[in-house]
């Protein structure tokens, strides 16, 4: 067997999943890469250490922090699902992912336009991290072109998009809001974590950075903490020199977790996407429900776009409450048996969070979303089982 070459690129999307990264010279006579635990790496001559320390690429052994086998393996399954990547760099968690992004694009001075309906921890950062080190960032609705397009009057060097928006789940233009920003001689950087590259394949949409958690959709089982940036040549290197003088790394053994989830990843994708239809549909028809936020069903807003660039979905999503009262969101979350509470999403079992987008957002309104809100992370149980979870939780809003 074979895998990761450039052999592979004809090969649709669930082949790469099973394929990337198993290089026979990482794999040996087994399936999966196995893990490896160093820190030192060690050399036959000083010679050879040496002319390691010429090239610095995955697959050359030099020292821990660059990698070994494990890690490199996973970097390279997912650039090859990455349609236009040239690498992959890794990060101990999303947020460091982002964090990572940021650093490897931007310098103080410089200014940042941020979408305002994403992450949290993306606008804290904007907000701390990067305001701290003498960035500027102005935030702005993805949804208006015009408005977004008259930012550039001054200088702008990056811009950080979102799509779906988080908690919100607004689909942008990505087609239209990358090239305006290569036009002005900006960085496009996008969070794909919600549709991963199964299901928007963001540099080939224009985007010139993509990342995503992996922690969520990649790892699948709620046990690992990790995230990844893929770009074209220039700014993957420039993400690798940014992580490396940071001394990001990643742990052999999550590594070695992230990559086997990986290869089930489009299969729970299909079926948690098929599931979250099924329930956001349901939830239409219900009095004790306002709206659901679920760019998948054909009546949300942005549903047009997400037909015309997405290739998936996922199983998360949102709805509001038919009801003033802020509280009814933490009770409907409180009475349901199925779904735990708790951050992060995409693993195996459902979760629900009750929650509050409009704290969330210093532009964007939204009068139809400024109800008590939930977040619904669908996993595998039975859609069923899970639609009569839901129906008694809101049953109770009645009675309260």
């Amino acid at each position: 067997m074979s895998g990761g070459g450039d052999d592979d690129e004809h090969l649709k999307p669930a082949t790469r999943l099973v394929r990337g990264g198993r290089r026979p010279e990482w794999t040996g006579p087994v399936v999966n890469p196995p893990v490896w635990r160093a820190s030192t790496h060690l050399y036959a001559s000083d010679a050879e250490r040496r002319e390691a320390g010429k090239s610095n690429t995955d697959g050359q052994f030099f020292y821990g922090r660059r990698g070994a086998p494990t890690q490199w393996a996973l970097a390279e399954a997912l650039t090859q699902i990455e349609p236009s990547a040239h690498g992959t760099v890794l990060y101990p968690s999303g947020v460091a992912a982002i964090a990572g992004c940021l650093l490897a694009v931007l310098k103080p001075g410089d200014r940042l336009l941020m979408a305002d309906n994403s992450y949290d921890p993306s606008r804290g950062m904007a907000t701390g991290l990067l305001k701290r080190l003498g960035v500027e960032t102005t935030f702005f609705d993805p949804l208006d072109l015009d408005a977004y397009r008259a930012l550039f009057a001054q200088p702008v060097k990056a811009v950080w998009l979102e799509s779906p928006g988080s908690l919100t789940f607004e689909v942008c233009d990505i087609p239209a809001l990358a090239p305006i920003a290569r036009e002005h001689g900006a960085v496009s950087l996008i969070d794909n974590t919600w549709a991963s590259p199964l299901g928007l394949a963001a540099l080939s949409h224009g985007c010139d950075i993509t990342m995503m958690s992996l922690s969520k959709h990649v790892g699948g089982h709620s046990d690992l903490m990790m995230g990844s940036a893929s770009a074209g040549e220039r700014w993957y290197r420039a993400l690798r020199r940014t992580a490396q003088d940071l001394g990001q790394v990643v742990s052999p053994d999550d590594a070695a977790l992230a990559a086997r989830g990986l290869r089930t990843m489009g299969v729970r994708l299909e079926a948690q996407t098929r599931a979250a239809l099924r329930i956001a549909e349901w939830l239409e028809r219900q009095p004790q429900v306002a709206q659901v936020l679920c760019p998948m069903l054909p009546s949300a807003p942005g549903h047009e776009l997400w037909r015309r660039d997405f290739t998936g979905g996922c199983g998360l999503f949102g709805f509001v409450l038919a009801s003033d009262d802020r509280a009814a969101a933490a009770r409907v979350v409180d009475a349901l048996d199925l779904f735990g509470i708790g951050y992060s999403w995409g693993g195996f079992e459902s979760l629900a969070l009750a929650t509050a987008p409009q704290d969330y957002r210093c532009v964007m309104r939204s009068p139809d979303a400024a109800g008590p809100a939930i977040r619904l992370s669908i996993g595998l149980e039975d859609p069923d089982d899970l639609i009569a979870d839901l129906a008694q939780a809101l049953a109770q809003m009645e009675t309260a």
